[in-house]
């Protein structure tokens, strides 16, 4: 629709705009109306909500349905097809079918030929196990699928079924996990927010209270200097009053000096005062000391600097945590990072699976990846006490622990204990260790559980294992002082590892 209110095809419109392009004068084929620039086009809303009406009202192929082959005057519904007679009937001429074998009724369909064979044009009975393909009797009897084991399209059909029904099932497993998983990720995502907008509403307080101690203080000072600056002023004025009127004196002595010295008159002179006397050697030397006396007043507090400075500290202590990651302190999941995980690990849909696999997982090589058999949790710690547990497969060998992101991923430093940057706790040929940077511990207590729990206090730099038997028994802890975030770290060999669950704030089993 143009402005003027007249409707076109979009098409056509579009070409008459076209051509008017050339010249450069717009205009309505209609009613002529000019247009200084091309019109934009509009919807006709009167228009669309007629078409919207007329189309809900159209019948759907749906709704068409299918017809009895057989009702030439007026299509009525059918209610079987014949797939012997490629042919569909209603409820009255079903009543005469013809009821031989050969004969096959199915529910009404439109695509009754590709129920029989492109062969023999026989109707596909039976079900070839070997070939999985649907056949008949001539194709059993004597064609390219003779001498197979076939089965009836209903047995076959349930059987499938019920793989289907066991396929279904696993599928809404992995579903449920899957939903737990966004709900605990949603969770996560809520906590995570919640955290930021806390830190960031503190960080805002803390810098308002600073600007405002800032001016209370800038207030005190300036205040305190003008005072000092006053009085010391006060205090000199006073002090040249003095001296002033101290030197009119002295010039008014040394007047009367000269007089006595251009007298002629002895006796005159020596009748005159001792000259000793107009002069007290005691005067002019202990005024000039003015700074003892105006330190009495002391606006600027201590306090307000003391406070001022515990605030900084305070902001300081946030903008650590900051940097070194305000949602990572309380990992309560430990997922694995498929993005580290090595090829020939197969991690499980919910990331709580590492297992060992010769065929290649085909994920792209990236620097972060490990190289063989590896995998780390996406999660890292940086403060605080945390545990999980995890259940290894009794067969192969592993090694479970934690370690820096920066970890070699290739050679052999890349094999957690193999180096200073990691901590683990070993199973090969049903020996048990602890190691870091290749230095091995052997553990010579019998281990005969599957399930173990690696407990970290990071601020008191221990990383402690136990296997969880009845009741926990505590195998080694080692003692380092933690200059990273720590990440899970999990090696397998023809085996797997299953972490079963994490949490925070975990009290040392007695």
């Amino acid at each position: 629709m143009l402005r003027c209110g007249h409707n076109f095809c979009r098409v056509c419109i579009d070409r008459v705009l076209d051509t008017q392009d050339e010249s450069g004068v717009y205009s309505c084929p209609e009613c002529r109306e000019e247009f200084q620039e091309r019109p934009v086009l509009m919807r006709c809303l009167a228009l669309c909500n007629i078409m919207e009406n007329l189309l809900s009202t159209q019948p759907t192929k749906t709704e068409i349905g299918i017809f009895c082959t057989y009702c030439v005057d007026a299509p009525v519904p059918a209610v079987k097809s014949c797939l012997h007679c490629e042919a569909s009937l209603c409820g009255k001429h079903l009543k005469v079918h013809i009821k031989a074998g050969e004969h096959v009724l199915c529910d009404p369909s439109t695509s009754l030929e590709k129920r029989k064979c492109s062969v023999h044009k026989k109707i596909l009975e039976y079900y070839c196990t070997e070939d999985a393909a649907c056949i008949c009797v001539s194709c059993s009897l004597a064609g390219e699928h003779r001498g197979h084991r076939v089965e009836m399209l209903d047995e076959a059909s349930e059987k499938k079924k019920e793989k289907l029904r066991n396929v279904l099932k696993k599928l809404l497993t992995k579903r449920e996990e899957t939903e737990e998983r966004v709900q605990s990720l949603e969770e996560r995502r809520r906590k995570a927010q919640e955290k930021a907008s806390g830190e960031a509403e503190r960080v805002t307080a803390l810098f308002i209270a600073i600007r405002r101690r800032l001016d209370d203080l800038e207030k005190k000072v300036l205040s305190e200097i003008s005072r000092q600056e006053k009085e010391k002023s006060l205090s000199l004025s006073a002090l040249i009053q003095k001296l002033e009127i101290k030197k009119a004196e002295l010039s008014m002595k040394m007047r009367h000096i000269e007089e006595l010295c251009n007298r002629t008159d002895p006796l005159t002179v020596l009748q005159e005062p001792d000259t000793g006397d107009l002069c007290d050697p005691e005067e002019g030397g202990g005024d000039e000391d003015t700074g003892g006396h105006d330190r009495q007043h002391h606006d600027v507090d201590d306090r307000d600097v003391a406070v001022i400075s515990d605030t900084l500290h305070t902001l300081c202590d946030i903008i650590s945590d900051v940097r070194s990651g305000i949602y990572v302190a309380v990992p309560a999941d430990i997922l694995l990072d498929v993005n580290a995980a090595a090829n020939n690990l197969h991690i499980s849909s919910n990331l709580k699976r590492a297992t060992w696999t010769q065929e290649k997982q085909n994920r792209p090589e990236t620097a972060e990846r490990f190289q063989d058999y590896q995998v780390i949790s996406s999660e890292r710690v940086t403060s605080g006490r945390h545990y999980w547990d995890v259940e290894i497969s009794r067969s192969g060998n592993w090694r479970v622990g934690m370690c820096y992101p920066s970890i070699a991923k290739r050679g052999d430093q890349s094999k957690i204990g193999s180096d200073k940057k990691s901590w683990i706790m070993k199973r090969c040929d049903n020996q048990h260790s602890v190691i870091h940077d290749s230095k091995r511990i052997w553990l010579l207590d019998k281990i005969s559980s599957d399930k173990f729990r690696i407990c970290l206090d990071y601020e008191a730099g221990q990383l402690s294992f136990y296997e969880l038997c009845d009741p926990i028994r505590h195998l080694h802890t080692f003692t380092a002082t933690f200059t990273e975030p720590l990440h899970a770290a999990l090696r397998v060999w023809k085996g797997s590892i299953k972490i079963l669950k994490g949490g925070s704030n975990w009290e040392k089993p007695s």
